[in-house]
């Protein structure tokens, strides 16, 4: 497959070099093309894999699945220049609209996904990475207590779907549906949410959920794990 990332920061290093060693073509763009050679050389030498570097619209052109590794507030504005570039292709949208405080910024109107999707249409935009801080993409895999991170991803298109569930498990994760891009937002807000109990207040994000078996309450729950958890 041809993977396209715009952005030359962490999260594109971390996950194009998922894709670099699963045997995809990669190409790195950036609008510092001394910033996207690095990358790419890096990549390449360190995994033996192909990647090259790009300006922004080549690695658009390039891709049959786009990367967008790009903060929130250039996201919209470079996809909108690239539109044409990126029309019918799968755009991925990892970025994470959160500001000082740890507050969400775009409660007051679309998702950030949604925001690439108007900016570029006919562009099969699909949120997914967005949960985790770099580091943790790096991880080969990332697999905790045995399990393999899931990973929720939300989008419209079927076939798009698919591909990016494919990119998932190539990264050693297990992909999650989490519905339409309509949905988008509520795992924008998910993050916003953890990062501000995980920074803020040091807090394990993940011990607010119960077991699945508990998840709409003990019923479900086989009767000896309801006896236990009472004692």
């Amino acid at each position: 497959m041809r993977i396209g990332v715009l952005g030359t920061g962490n999260m594109a290093d971390a996950l194009a070099a998922h894709w670099v060693r699963a045997g995809h073509d990669v190409a790195v763009g950036g609008r510092d093309v001394r910033k996207a050679e690095r990358l790419a050389t890096r990549l390449a030498t360190r995994l033996g894999g192909r990647a090259k570097p790009a300006s922004l619209r080549a690695a658009a052109e390039f891709g049959q699945v786009v990367l967008a590794a790009l903060p929130f507030g250039a996201g919209a504005s470079v996809v909108r220049e690239l539109r044409a570039a990126l029309h019918g292709k799968v755009l991925i949208d990892c970025s994470n609209p959160v500001g000082p405080g740890f507050r969400l910024l775009t409660q007051d109107g679309l998702s950030a996904a949604q925001r690439l999707a108007a900016a570029a249409p006919g562009t099969h935009v699909v949120k997914a990475f967005n949960l985790c801080h770099e580091d943790v993409w790096r991880m080969a895999p990332p697999h905790f207590d045995g399990r393999p991170l899931a990973v929720p991803v939300c989008g419209d298109d079927e076939t798009a779907l698919a591909l990016v569930h494919q990119l998932v498990r190539q990264v050693g994760c297990e992909p999650v549906a989490g519905g339409g891009l309509e949905r988008a937002g509520l795992l924008e807000a998910t993050a916003a949410l953890f990062i501000g109990l995980w920074v803020g207040e040091g807090a394990d994000a993940q011990a607010i959920a119960p077991p699945l078996a508990y998840a709409s309450g003990p019923g479900r729950a086989e009767p000896d794990d309801v006896a236990r958890a009472s004692r």
